[in-house]
This record gives structure tokens, C-alpha cells and sequence, in this order.
């Protein structure tokens, strides 16, 4: 989904698991001048308010969270703040931002609660032309949500991440997650760019190449992913949010088979 394909009303980018056919995943990207607000009926959805670029903050019943913020996605790790589901929010800014909504339609009606940064853990992942960076904010483990899995990735200009490639489009109890992903991508610098796969794993599978900007988001509903691409001299951020039916909570994947001989 190009910047902009995807806006509605007051977001950037609005994808509800109504729009990309399938049933949990949900992502909006909402823009707020100096002083404005917005209303947000949270429905049968949990939600994470994630500062991408300001701070903001959350009200919801008688629970407010200041979060801070940060400049931008590169400036590193940034507070954020839970909303369960059957919430009426208000997210407000004084010198206005830039905040990813990750939402997950789920069962459970979890507390209101505020994620602090420097409780974020952080995760060096792979090597040389390969290493990047994670944000593991909302991944399994690190903090509780009731299907809701969302982290980030910071990948060198010149590198690949998302590699090998992996797919979680199958529930094997212990082996393999079923979830649905959306990767949101903001790429640094003025003309900066990067590329995205999705390869098959089934029969008329997900096939994609796309070149990739800032605002930009690919849907993954099943398939092989990875590698993203990088161009050099454009650092690389993208947002997965990640959800579906299983029983539990995980985030299992399987790398193919034909890219994992010599993987660094």
C-alpha cells in the first residue's frame, strides 16, 4: 500500500482487518498538528499509541499517560502506552507528532497502562551486511497484550533484515504461529528507498517485490517474507504488527529451508 492509497479522515494510513481481508491485524497512522486531539473508540480491539515522531497524551476513564516521544523513529526506543478493548481514548498533543496505532482484535480487556522506554528491550539480531536492530516493545515476553505482538527494526543503509526468510501463515502447536503481519516503513533521508519480498509458501501464495518509501506499508497474510532491503546511505525503520487465531500468544516462524546454509 503506497503513501497516501490508504489514508482516511484523520490518518495517514488506515488498515483494518476489513480492508486487508483478513481477521485481527489493524494499523493507523495518525498525524496531529500543535494542540490538536483526536477520539479513538478502541471497539473490540487492544491498541498501543506508539510515538513515531512528538510525544502526545493518552487519556482513557480516569487513566492519562504522558509519553514523551522521540524526534524520530531513528532517534532510538520511545515510551507508549496500552489501550484495551471497549475504551473511549483521547490522544492529545501540545506540539504535535506523529503516532502509529497497532491494534489487534482480541478477547480479553487488559488494564490501561504505560510502556516506559528504557523498560524496552533491545536486540541485536544477525551480522555484517545482515545486522540490525530490534525494538522488542510488544513482542511475547516483554510486555502483555491479549494477541497483539508489535516490534520494530532498524536496518542499516546497505543491509538486509527480514532474513532469512520466514513464514508464521500455519498453526503447529510448538513449531509454527499463524499471524498476520503489516510492515510500516519510514526510510531516512529525502529520496531514500528500500525493497521488500514476499515469496510463496503455498500454492497461488503471496508474490510480492515492492520498492518501498517512507509511509508505505506491505500487508503479509501468509508467504515467505524477507528480505527487506536497504539501499546504501538510507537507513531502513519498519514497524511489524502481528496477530491472529491461535490458541496463545507466540510468535513461532519457520526460516526456508533454501536460505538458511551459510546465514550470518
Amino acid at each position: 500500500m503506497p503513501a497516501g492509497t490508504a489514508a482516511d479522515g484523520p490518518y495517514a494510513l488506515d488498515i483494518d482487518p476489513a480492508r486487508a481481508g483478513w481477521g485481527y491485524s489493524a494499523l493507523r497512522i495518525l498525524e496531529l498538528a500543535p494542540g490538536a486531539s483526536h477520539r479513538l473508540d478502541t471497539g473490540g480491539s487492544e491498541w498501543i499509541v506508539l510515538p513515531l515522531a512528538g510525544g502526545c497524551t493518552v487519556r482513557t476513564g480516569e487513566t492519562a499517560m504522558e509519553l514523551a516521544g522521540r524526534t524520530s523513529v531513528f532517534a532510538g526506543v520511545t515510551d507508549f502506552a496500552y489501550v484495551p478493548r471497549d475504551a473511549r481514548v483521547v490522544i492529545a498533543s501540545a506540539a504535535g507528532g506523529r503516532f502509529a496505532l497497532a491494534g489487534a482484535k482480541c478477547e480479553r480487556r487488559l488494564p490501561a497502562r504505560r510502556g516506559p522506554a528504557p523498560d524496552v528491550p533491545v536486540e541485536d539480531r544477525g551480522s555484517a551486511d545482515c545486522a540490525r536492530r530490534v525494538h522488542n516493545f510488544a513482542a511475547v515476553g516483554a510486555f502483555v497484550c491479549d494477541r497483539l505482538i508489535a516490534v520494530e527494526v532498524l536496518t542499516p543503509g546497505g543491509n538486509w533484515s527480514s532474513y532469512p526468510p520466514h513464514k508464521h501463515d500455519e498453526y503447529r502447536p510448538g513449531e509454527e504461529s499463524e499471524l498476520e503481519e503489516i510492515y510500516y516503513f519510514e526510510i531516512e533521508g529525502e529520496h531514500g528507498f528500500g525493497y521488500q519480498r514476499v515469496s510463496p509458501s503455498r500454492p497461488r501464495g503471496t508474490d510480492l517485490l515492492a520498492e518501498v518509501r517512507s509511509g508505505d506499508a506491505v500487508l503479509v497474510p501468509d508467504g515467505w517474507h524477507g528480505p527487506s532491503i536497504a539501499a546504501p546511505g538510507h537507513d531502513m525503520y519498519y514497524l511489524n504488527v502481528m496477530a491472529g487465531p491461535g490458541p496463545e500468544r507466540a510468535w513461532r516462524i519457520c526460516f526456508h529451508p533454501d536460505h538458511t546454509e551459510g546465514y550470518r
